[in-house]
């Protein structure tokens, strides 16, 4: 047991809703296609009318053959059945047409809105959720979901078909119809007592299918790496337990939903042993008709299926429901960062404020800590540091990715809390050390902050990133497709288009994680070129692995465990032989064309 439910916890934004909420949030998708909706209650009532109406006419039948009345309505009887077929058949299918359009666009609108709730979590909500598990919620869940609404227009046609038979069950015979409905409480009764054992099941079966989601996702991701190290079979095996647990959790949901119709079943066949006996006596004894006992014969076989059909339907309307709430849940996430204003932000000039700033991924360890610092407009600045020290997380509230928890950060002068976030991010470039290609061309990948863009634009901004010679180096030039994650080009030529996409993105602020981290020399030179193109006068923040980048900025900002130990250029540090020197002599030093091998380390003083 306790294998089968080992990673299949809530996740913890996830949220429980009660039955009568949810339906009442299902049906806001549903109002704004009453029309239809209304239409096809109208089939639903006509369709089940018409059923309806067979074992009335058989019953007539019956009684005319034994009152030796036969040839005179026969040709009625005739006409009648294949009226109510015909008619119960189009019926039908116009309800089906227009269910199924109905249903079709309330789950489009469901899912436009679960990814567009994606899209509006901050990046601490994707730190926290593997992809695959919110992949799941979009699309799983929300079919999931699909499966409700046909549930519930077919369980309106049945209540209708019980309501029409129990009526007609009233008129012909008041004993044998209160007889039948003596066994409506029981299959009720057991309906609902599997209820709350489908909602757990089917929750867990979902979230065992999000696992395996989740797992796939990674090792496509991932698979590169795996076949390098040769660890396929230890994937494999990864794997496996993942979905065995699905395999498992997914087999009991199958027996709870399974198991409640033999016993429904079983309780409507004694009813009808009993119907029959206690009819065949009645006609016998009693003057019933034998086309009144016909009729009740027929009128159970139409009145049973949709009663187990309507107990069932709460066990398997968990389903859609637990779908539901999974969905409902991700829309109502609560975001981390929260914005006190809307102000349009301008044409930035890029001064940067750090005010008594503290900030940590998690309530219990902080990063930052009443940090203070100012960075001017125009200004460059490179962050270094050992691993740890802040510098990727400066960068991450900067564009807003994440919420602090004490202080201000101003945008010229501004509380970047007050700035609607589409508008300043738009002035916000940032170039990570891997950058990401959306699959298509080079040029829609430049195009992508402008998609007005013209051609010459993207060819200008292409050709301005050191010099344009690596566009000849393209199979295509910039027509050539880059591959899913731009796995067709190389990690320089990725940062190339990186940086032309910035070019004609044209931002106020530029936040690189060093974009020549992961390069050859020519390519880093290429880049370098770009750089100078890239940051010329813009403010931009520089997390630095290369001495190349660092002997070019303004100011260097030396960074331990959240705190600003030095500051200055590259010169002025290195002589002051402090912080810097040693984090210098760590990382930068063997990168200087005069460095040579075994003279030594740059002195560094006491101080």
């Amino acid at each position: 047991m306790g294998f089968i439910m080992d990673g299949l916890d809530a996740e913890d934004y996830d949220r429980t809703y009660n039955d009568r909420d949810l339906l009442r949030r299902i049906v806001t998708y549903f109002r704004p296609k009453a029309g239809a909706m209304f239409l096809v209650a109208g089939m639903i009532v006509a369709a089940s009318l018409s059923n309806a109406a067979m074992p009335l006419l058989v019953s007539y039948v019956v009684d005319a053959v034994a009152d030796g009345t036969i040839g005179q309505v026969g040709w009625m009887f005739v006409v009648g059945v294949l009226l109510a077929g015909g008619l119960g058949w189009v019926f039908n299918f116009v309800r089906q047409w227009f269910s199924s359009r109905v249903t079709g666009d309330v789950v489009l609108q469901l899912r436009e809105d679960a990814f567009d709730a994606v899209l509006e979590r901050d990046m601490s909500f994707y730190d926290e959720t593997p992809s695959g598990r919110i992949v799941s919620r979009v699309t799983s869940d929300t079919d999931d979901f699909a499966t409700v609404s046909s549930l519930t227009m077919d369980l309106i046609s049945q209540v209708l078909m019980v309501l029409f038979v129990t009526v007609l069950l009233f008129v012909r015979s008041v004993e044998l119809a209160l007889l039948t409905l003596l066994v409506v409480p029981i299959v009720v009764g057991l309906a609902l007592l599997f209820r709350r054992l489908a909602r757990a099941s089917t929750r867990r079966a979902q979230r065992s299918l999000s696992r395996v989601n989740a797992n796939l996702q990674e090792t496509m991701g991932g698979i590169a790496v795996a076949k390098n190290f040769r660890q396929e079979q230890q994937v494999y095996d990864e794997f496996r337990p993942i979905n065995q647990q699905s395999y498992q959790v997914t087999l009991r949901q199958g027996f709870v939903f399974s198991g409640i119709f033999p016993v429904l079943f079983f309780v409507a066949g004694l009813a009808t042993v009993a119907l029959v006996y206690l009819g065949g006596s009645a006609v016998l004894t009693r003057g019933l008709s034998a086309g009144d006992w016909y009729l009740f014969l027929q009128g159970i076989a139409l009145f049973w299926m949709p009663l187990t059909s309507i107990a069932a339907f709460w066990s398997q309307f968990q389903q859609g429901l637990s779908a539901a709430e999974r969905v409902f849940a991700l829309i109502d996430a609560p975001p981390r960062v929260v914005q006190s204003d809307s102000q349009p932000a301008g044409e930035l000039a890029g001064r940067i404020e750090f005010e008594g700033v503290t900030f940590g991924y998690d309530a219990a360890h902080s990063v930052l800590r009443d940090f203070d610092l100012r960075i001017e407009a125009g200004e460059s600045v490179a962050l270094v540091g050992h691993t740890g020290a802040g510098k990727s997380t400066l960068s991450k509230l900067i564009t807003r990715f994440y919420e602090f928890q004490e202080g201000r950060l101003l945008i010229d002068g501004r509380d970047i809390r007050t700035l609607d976030l589409a508008s300043y991010r738009r002035q916000i470039g940032a170039v990570p050390q891997a950058p990401f290609l959306f699959s298509g061309t080079v040029a829609d990948n430049i195009r992508y902050p402008r998609p007005e863009a013209t051609d010459d634009e993207v060819l200008a901004a292409a050709s301005a990133v050191g010099g344009g010679d690596w566009i000849e180096a393209l199979p295509n030039g910039l027509t050539t497709d880059v591959g899913e994650h731009g796995r067709a080009l190389s990690m320089g030529q990725r940062q190339l288009v990186a940086l032309a996409r910035l070019l004609i993105q044209d931002p106020a602020i530029v936040v690189l994680d060093e974009a020549t981290a992961s390069v050859d020399p020519l390519t880093e030179a290429q880049i370098q070129e770009g750089l100078d193109v890239v940051l010329a006068g813009r403010t931009s923040i520089v997390i630095a692995h290369r001495l190349s980048t660092i002997e070019h900025v303004d100011r260097i900002i030396v960074l331990d465990h959240g705190q600003i130990v030095e500051e200055g250029d590259h010169a002025t540090l290195l002589a002051r032989g402090g912080r810097y020197c040693q984090v210098y002599n760590t990382y930068f030093r063997h990168q200087s064309p005069n460095y040579r091998a075994g003279t030594g380390f740059v002195p560094v003083s006491s101080g």
